[in-house]
């Protein structure tokens, strides 16, 4: 199988790329709804993106949560009309804060109401390949008679084990035996999915602006994955990219850190848009995706990688599964990020150092059905601060007449 490669900025386009490289390839084909920031009402709109025409519905659904919560929502907004905002190119193109006009609307994350949250451990393949390769430290006989040892007690090749079945179960007891269990593998191949809080409602960021990781944090890294749009009821509405950025220094110091390794000014990132199920793109394509990543950073470093979905070992809607239903309820639905396979070891300065994100590094992830979201990293501390919340989200809609 040949890897994808991320689709590059084109010559002479912002580092954030151009309108072709932010769409799906198939963008005749796709239903794409988002939002934007609206100066002339100084607040969000949801907007679908038509033909380059990024079209105002807001009269009609004043949140992205509204159209999601619809029985079939890619055909309720196929029909749906207003008044144009913009040319999609031009509105992404000045969302680039260095150079936006403030005057004139730019992007924003595609969800609104929605929960943020995120899978992890769902390709545990490479998490075991890790935990031999740490236990062998480096011999390659030793760590392929530690996998044949594993494969002959478990019965089945380690890229088909089933989280929770019988198998996983003897995997877990000859790992224990071997003194190499830990709790990513209780989670990536027992019985309950890790899935946690990616951040507060509307705090997430969208393409063509910084994401944030700590000053302090010394070891980091993106997760390109994509993100599925839930609705309360539980049924899997529409997808879109994320990055759910990882402070890998901060969680390798306890797993109790995970909140503070996930969570911090803009260490979510969605978009550029939601392109929601249809006859032509859902959970089949879904399963089949390819999911590009691309780091540049200004010392000329260069990391370029691939998550392909057909390697997850939970289906991604038995994840949804265990994020909502009789257990747990989300009146205003989710955003579930699926996890990722990219686990970055590239050195990217001395040898044996690894890869960690640098100040300006550009983010690029990928694929031809969802398009590209592109980051630039900065410190979390110097993002622009996360100050409108869901009061000032209300306020703001009963002053335009729309609740």
């Amino acid at each position: 199988m040949t890897m994808p490669r991320p689709r590059a900025a084109a010559s002479g386009a912002g580092w954030s790329g151009t309108a072709a490289e932010a769409l799906p390839d198939d963008v005749d084909a796709s239903v794409l709804i988002g939002r934007i920031w609206d100066p002339s009402v100084d607040g969000p709109t949801p907007v679908v993106v038509r033909d380059g025409v990024v079209i105002d519905v807001s009269r009609r659904f004043p949140t992205v949560r509204d159209i999601c919560e619809l029985p079939d929502p890619a055909a309720v907004v196929a029909r749906l009309a207003g008044p144009p905002v913009g040319d999609f190119g031009e509105i992404l193109a000045n969302t680039e804060a260095a150079t936006r006009d403030r005057t004139r609307p730019w992007l924003l994350a595609p969800v609104d109401l929605q929960v943020l949250k995120a899978a992890g451990v769902t390709f545990p393949i490479s998490m075991i390949e890790r935990v031999i390769e740490e236990r062998a430290r480096g011999d390659l006989a030793l760590a392929a008679d530690i996998r044949r040892r594993m494969l002959i007690d478990v019965g089945v090749d380690l890229h088909s084990l089933v989280p929770g079945s019988a198998e996983a179960d003897r995997l877990k007891s000859l790992l224990v035996a071997e003194g190499m269990w830990s709790q990513y593998l209780e989670v990536g191949i027992g019985p309950d999915a890790e899935i946690f809080t990616k951040g507060q409602v509307l705090s997430a960021v969208g393409t063509a602006v910084p994401v944030g990781v700590l000053a302090a944090s010394t070891w980091n890294n993106p997760e390109p994955e994509v993100t599925l749009i839930v609705a309360s009821t539980g049924r899997i509405v529409g997808a879109t990219l994320g990055n759910d950025v990882n402070l890998r220094d901060v969680e390798g110091r306890s797993a109790l850190l995970l909140p503070l390794a996930k969570d911090n000014n803009a260490s979510c990132a969605l978009g550029p848009l939601i392109r929601l199920f249809d006859d032509r793109f859902g959970m089949d394509q879904v399963r089949r995706l390819e999911v590009s990543l691309e780091v540049r950073g200004v010392d000329g470093f260069l990391l370029e990688a691939v998550s392909e979905m057909t390697r997850m070992a939970r289906d991604p809607e038995e994840l949804v599964r265990q994020l909502i239903g009789p257990h747990h309820h989300y009146p205003d639905g989710a955003a579930l990020m699926l996890g990722t396979m990219f686990a970055p070891i590239q050195d990217r300065d001395r040898p044996g150092e690894g890869f960690t994100h640098k100040v300006d590094d550009v983010v690029r992830i990928g694929c031809p059905a969802l398009g590209t979201l592109v980051n630039r990293v900065w410190h979390a501390e110097e993002c622009e601060p996360w100050q409108f919340g869901v009061r000032d989200l209300m306020g703001n809609l009963v002053r335009r007449g729309l609740l």
